[in-house]
């Protein structure tokens, strides 16, 4: 029984660890604010994107979490 204590009670140290070094905002830029919500494009993402954006990355990105593309797609 202790050992399932001490087990239970390492599990909550690490969780809390974890908790303090993982950002809050993991995909928002410095620029956002309390957002609950990115902005579109990518001035609004945390990293910078691997490529340059087309047109088409820049419309999806905006309609997202929309199910739907966008009209010109």
């Amino acid at each position: 029984m202790l050992k399932l204590l001490a087990l239970a009670g390492l599990g909550y140290a690490g969780y809390r660890y974890y908790q303090k070094s993982y950002p809050s905002s993991p995909a928002f830029a410095g620029n956002q604010g309390d957002a609950r919500i990115r902005d579109a494009g990518p001035h609004a993402m945390r990293d910078a994107p691997a490529r340059n954006w087309t047109k088409i990355d820049e419309e999806s990105d905006q309609s997202f979490p929309a199910s739907d593309p966008p009209a010109n797609y």
